[in-house]
């Protein structure tokens, strides 16, 4: 090394030293006694408009207690759909089913040649259409990975009103009321 480099290096490292040190003796009126591994106590109080509406009333220091997870709908029944071209819902639990690079357990089922034996609705035959309207022999792969769409449903109590109005609920006229 040469000696311009060792002075370098023996500066940056006095300066971090130095700047470390100083770093390390905080004010002690910034920290409140507590033990260690414990969590310091915000000086403040939660107030009740909290800007995280999810946390349920559970102070930010704590922890909320979980939810119990919601239960799949397995009715194995058609849901309405809500709006044209909506995805159709899985009206059945799919855990532990294998949908990747290398199997799709859906289309077990839900191919054009089990479904009949199934019983199971087929898909649609656009999930056999490349993006130039193509068909295909197999499934497509913009189609592949079925869960992009389509979703299960759960007896979860929603978060949030659901003020939704559909399509066929706009469209459809009111009777007059003869005012």
């Amino acid at each position: 090394m040469k000696p311009v480099q060792i002075l370098n290096f023996a500066a940056v490292l006095v300066f971090g030293v130095l700047v470390g040190h100083h770093c390390s003796r905080a004010p002690a009126h910034k920290f409140i006694d507590a033990p260690v591994g414990s969590v310091a106590v915000p000086t403040t109080t939660q107030t009740s408009h909290s800007i995280d509406a999810l946390r349920r009333g559970a102070a930010l220091t704590t922890e909320p207690e979980s939810l119990p997870l919601a239960r799949v709908e397995n009715a194995d029944i058609r849901r309405a759909r809500n709006y044209p071209m909506q995805p159709p819902t899985i009206p059945h639990a799919i855990d532990g089913y294998q949908v990747d690079q290398h199997a799709n357990r859906c289309m077990l089922c839900h191919g054009q040649t089990n479904s009949a034996q199934f019983q199971a609705p087929p898909v649609s035959v656009t999930h056999y259409m490349d993006r130039d309207s193509q068909v295909l022999a197999e499934i497509s792969p913009r189609r592949y990975f079925c869960v992009q769409c389509h979703v299960v449903q759960t007896d979860a109590a929603p978060l949030v009103a659901n003020t939704y109005t559909g399509a066929d609920d706009i469209l459809t006229p009111t009777p007059a009321t003869g005012e």
